[in-house]
């Protein structure tokens, strides 16, 4: 879908990916861009630098409200106009593996998981009534391979992916556009934080190309959004990898064995 005179909300916009979005979309003709975020200072000095290039909302909305998703969408319908595109990015991460706590599971699915529930409950009846809508969902190449040292965050994310995918294949023929995201190595306070600040470090963990800045990563977002393609990547090689995992999978598993020993030794080095 083109964002060109449309509404498009975007969460977690307060920096990273989402404010880098919201800078793309603006430039892209989008006639509004609803910028949530739980920082509000993040979101309301994204809508002032922001200001001379079109219309930016600061909204403060935490993802894991449903009642508040909700009521962003009903405010937003009723006083600006219809949603047209919602991107689902908010997203966290930093859980470890089995040993941790039953609250951190649950806080990493109800963002990167339930966030996208709550955002389609509220959005899809107007959207099948008007016969168009694009929901983007942010997951992660953690989503499709896997997310070394962070179990949490690699099954929160292949839930994000798959439910995605399963909303595009029961309402693609009503008119309703999903997409799902799965960054590589953007350069992102996400990315640096398990790396003490050094993104190289973090992509060389990761893999599949350099460290993209932002904007560079949400302007290839928008132009694959425009396509209508589902899976967005931002970086072409990951589709190797991807091709590779499926080609031979107790091969890559053991490939990711290896890797995952090396990684270690680079994070504690």
């Amino acid at each position: 879908m083109d964002p060109r005179g449309r509404v498009c909300v975007v969460t977690g916009a307060a920096g990273g990916i989402g404010g880098a979005l919201t800078e793309a979309l603006l430039a892209a003709g989008a006639r509004a861009v609803v910028a949530a975020d739980l920082a509000a200072p993040g979101v309301e000095a994204l809508a002032s630098r922001s200001a001379a290039a079109g219309t930016v909302l600061p909204r403060v909305l935490d993802v894991a409200d449903e009642a508040a998703t909700a009521a962003l969408v009903e405010e937003i319908e009723a006083g600006v106009g219809p949603i047209a595109l919602w991107f689902a990015n908010a997203g966290i991460s930093g859980g470890g593996g089995p040993e941790a706590p039953n609250a951190e599971w649950e806080r990493q699915w109800q963002v990167n998981v339930m966030a996208h529930v709550y955002a389609t409950r509220a959005l899809l009846p107007g959207w099948l009534t008007r016969g168009e809508g694009h929901l983007i969902t942010t997951a992660s190449m953690a989503g499709i391979l896997t997310s070394l040292g962070d179990g949490v965050y690699a099954a929160t994310k292949h839930a994000a992916v798959g439910y995605a995918e399963w909303l595009s294949i029961t309402y693609g023929g009503q008119g309703i556009r999903v997409s799902c995201i799965c960054p590589g190595a953007v350069d992102t306070p996400m990315l640096r934080a398990g790396t003490g600040g050094d993104a190289d470090k973090a992509a060389a963990v990761i893999g599949g190309g350099d460290v993209l800045p932002a904007a560079e990563a949400a302007a290839r977002i928008v132009s694959q959004v425009r396509e209508d393609r589902f899976l967005v990547l931002t970086h072409p090689d990951m589709q190797t990898h991807m091709s590779r995992k499926a080609g031979d999978t107790d091969r890559w598993v053991a490939g990711m064995q290896r890797l995952w020993a090396r990684s270690k030794a680079l994070l504690e080095g």
